[in-house]
């Protein structure tokens, strides 16, 4: 066996990582990729193990912390919600207030300049609206 098995095997060994169940094995096992993390040369034994483990926390936390998929609509809804802003208040965005109205009801799509004028009225990346 080459060093780096043997290396691995007792990284394997001390750490017993296996497939995450619950939050206290998912904070373990975080724990421990953040200790190898910081390493500034972590071994190649280590980089394996460091692989394994973001794996591990990868699949638990899909699981159990979804992702949900939100459009450029929910995103202006979630940013006038936190502002406090009305329809009426985004007319300087849109132009006029139908069309702020027909863009939130799905009926007009968002062109470039409203992109633009969204992502500097409310300080946040054009990226976030596509």
């Amino acid at each position: 066996m080459n060093a780096l098995a043997v290396e691995y095997g007792t990284l394997l060994e001390e750490t017993k990582p296996e497939v995450i169940h619950g939050e206290e094995e998912n904070r373990r096992h975080i724990e421990l990729l953040e200790s190898l993390t910081a390493k500034e040369q972590p071994t190649d034994a280590e980089k394996k193990l460091i692989d394994l483990l973001t794996v591990l926390v990868e699949q638990f936390e899909d699981r159990n912390y979804p992702v949900v998929e939100v459009g450029p609509l929910d995103i202006i809804r979630h940013l006038m919600e936190e502002h406090q802003l009305r329809q009426k208040d985004l007319a300087e965005v849109f132009g006029t207030e139908s069309i702020v109205s027909d863009v939130l009801n799905g009926k007009r799509e968002l062109n470039k300049d409203h992109i633009k004028r969204l992502s500097e009225r409310f300080h946040v990346s054009p990226a976030v609206f596509f």
